[in-house]
């Protein structure tokens, strides 16, 4: 007698109970697994996904279609998204159910970011169908977008966070139309829309009195700005990074308005100085974070005093300023909630500073100090001893330190996630082997550091595997047996530069090929790879995305074949002053289907006649392409204008 065959364990699994587990997962490469791994799963996925991201436009309309759950669609991927296919979506958004009933898809977010070739009209359409759910649009770096294209914003009736960086022609009209449309914005960004004046901004805080985040970085505003946005009621957080023709006079107006801001950035206002900042500190004794980096000429202590009585104040970056002896006391006894301290490029500042400054900064989590030269040992000893929570040290050309520092952070700052030591050139191998107790460490750079070899990299492969990202810029001493540690030890890398380390060789790229992960690799000016190394690298690491290969110029074009046959997920590649052919270009521009920025400088096995064939394969996919500039005169003016058309930027060397 035959036993009856075991019920299946998915059987077993409603599809709230699947959709639960799948809530779990969090990485993407995961979550892509999980939908192939059956049908039933396949199914769940498509009911319960909320956020759709795709590179190729065609497909838009099919997947917004299977969908019902969709929230966020982001096509921030498709350049060549134009009002043509937003016919087919909106058709799709307003689709219906198998039933027959109409069934609109809620969409929350639209994510537009660079889709040049879309314009007005796709704009309303899309807008339109979206309805009232949209509250979230982002259509930065549409540098073509105008005043019609805000105005057919202004139909989203129910939105609440607008992008507009970077749309260029977007002027007070345009934004005049989006206050009056949209009076429920709480959040705006206008980012180097320079075409806004004063006038735009009155318009905004007159009708959007909602506002609780407003950005006007790079804007040629003025102080009659700032005295509008002074007047708005709930606004918590304003971003105005170089504005040059705002002054003191303006920051009077903040001081005495916005009785909720407590987030400001005013960093390279060239026209402010202390004063200024001291009328939005008295005025707001509860702000949380302040930015005025490269905005005033030296920490004065009339600044010192009132930040002191910043209680609540837990970000404080004054990067350029100039350090008086003896000041920075204040801070450090008076702040004691700072979890963020920026003092990047800060003159005068000494050892002394430094330890008046850290014992009373117990909770301090991020600390730069980038380019304080006069920083030594001392200094680092302070800091370890005093701020146990610090996961963030940025120390890049503070040549004065030395191996006793990284002893002190290996055996103290266990929590350290990301470490700078650029340039750092009193570095050496024993002073990673101290920093590899340091286990948490997720970002470590090492560019320029000379004194550092392979032994080093073997010390911190050894003990930390939980690394992503690490910079060996021009650190001559390192060489394949580094990468073979790396391999062993850092399995979960995902973004490696060893530019100009000219020990590597192929079998140097044969391990970096174990890194499966890696989706970020530079090998700019690394000589002793040939296309076998290329090879190992391109057929192990298939999640690259980004790839410099910049004067490598000993690969051959069997290397680039296989870089067009493996990686598929390349977004990114720089193969400027390499000896490719016009075949191999081809190739590679027609074979990546997710390409988008190909740096093409210098090609001298490359004919007008190879561009021209590489553009034409891959024009449909180009954000940004750079070549010669006296190719600007021989490719076809069709082709450029044909790029151009479907949202290419050409940058011309």
């Amino acid at each position: 007698m035959t036993s009856p065959s075991p019920c299946p364990i998915l059987s077993l699994l409603t599809d709230d109970l699947i959709c639960r587990i799948r809530s779990k997962i969090a990485e993407e490469p995961d979550k892509k697994s999980f939908r192939l791994t059956c049908k039933t799963f396949l199914r769940v996925d498509s009911l319960s996904r909320t956020r759709l991201r795709v590179l190729r436009p065609e497909v838009l309309p099919g997947l917004i279609a299977k969908f019902e759950s969709l929230e966020v669609l982001d096509l921030s991927l498709c350049p060549r998204v134009d009002d043509g296919m937003v016919v087919l979506m909106v058709g799709a958004i307003e689709g219906t159910t198998g039933e027959g009933r109409r069934r609109r898809r809620r969409i929350r977010t639209l994510v537009l970011r660079r889709a040049t070739g879309l314009r007005y009209m796709g704009l309303e359409m899309l807008v339109r169908a979206c309805g009232e759910s949209v509250e979230t649009i982002d259509v930065s770096y549409c540098c073509g977008f105008g005043d019609r294209e805000a105005q057919s914003l202004s139909l989203a009736v129910g939105l609440r966070d607008l992008r507009l960086d970077k749309c260029l022609n977007v002027t007070d009209v345009g934004l005049a139309h989006v206050a009056v449309g949209c009076g429920r914005l709480e959040r705006l960004s206008l980012k180097w829309c320079m075409e806004v004046t004063d006038l735009g901004i009155e318009l905004v805080t007159k009708k959007c009195l909602g506002l609780r985040f407003l950005d006007v970085s790079y804007l040629e505003v003025t102080s009659e700005s700032l005295r509008c946005i002074a007047m708005l009621p709930v606004l918590g957080s304003l971003a105005m990074v170089s504005c040059p023709l705002v002054d003191d006079v303006g920051l009077s107006f903040l001081g005495s308005g916005c009785p909720l801001l407590k987030v400001i950035d005013i960093s390279r206002c060239d026209g402010i100085s202390a004063t200024g900042i001291c009328s939005v500190v008295k005025g707001h004794p509860n702000l949380v974070q302040l930015n005025a980096s490269h905005c005033m000429v030296e920490l004065s202590s009339a600044l010192l005093q009132l930040l002191k009585d910043s209680k609540n104040l837990n970000t404080l970056i004054v990067d350029g300023a100039r350090v008086l002896q003896s000041t920075l006391h204040t801070i450090g006894s008076g702040c004691k909630s700072l979890v963020e301290i920026g003092l990047g490029k800060c003159t005068g500042l000494t050892d002394s500073d430094i330890r008046e400054l850290v014992p009373g900064c117990t909770r301090l989590k991020i600390l730069n100090l980038t380019c304080c030269v006069s920083i030594t040992d001392a200094s680092i000893a302070a800091i370890v001893y005093s701020c146990r929570k610090l996961v963030c040290l940025k120390l890049e050309s503070c040549s004065l330190i030395t191996e006793k520092s990284l002893e002190m952070i290996g055996t103290c700052s266990k929590l350290l996630e990301e470490l700078d030591l650029t340039d750092c050139v009193g570095i050496n191998d024993t002073a990673l082997g101290y920093l590899s107790m340091c286990s948490e460490l997720i970002c470590l750079k090492l560019g320029l550091c000379t004194g550092i070899s392979d032994k080093g990299l073997f010390f911190i492969a050894s003990n930390c595997s939980k690394i992503r990202e690490l910079d060996l810029y021009r650190c001559s001493g390192i060489g394949d047996n580094g990468m073979a540690a790396l391999s062993g030890g850092c399995k979960k890398l995902k973004k490696l530069n060893v530019s100009y380390c000219n020990l590597l060789t192929d079998r140097g790229m044969e391990y970096i090929g174990r890194l499966e992960d890696l989706s970020d690799l530079e090998l700019r000016g690394v000589k002793g790879i040939t296309a076998a190394g290329l090879t190992a690298v391109a057929a192990g690491c298939k999640s690259l995305s980004e790839l410099d290969l910049k004067y490598c110029e000993n690969i051959q074009d069997v290397g680039f074949w296989a870089v067009a046959f493996y990686l598929k997920n390349m977004r990114q590649i720089n193969v400027s002053n390499c000896t490719i052919s016009d075949m191999a270009l081809c190739m590679v521009m027609s074979s990546l289907p997710c390409l988008q920025d190909a740096k093409l400088v210098n090609l001298t096995r490359v004919s007008v006649k190879g561009y021209e064939l590489a553009l034409k394969a891959s024009c449909g996919r180009l954000k940004k392409v750079k070549m010669l500039a006296s190719l600007k005169f021989q490719i076809s003016p069709e082709l450029l204008q044909t790029l151009t058309a479907r949202g290419c930027r050409i940058r011309w060397d």
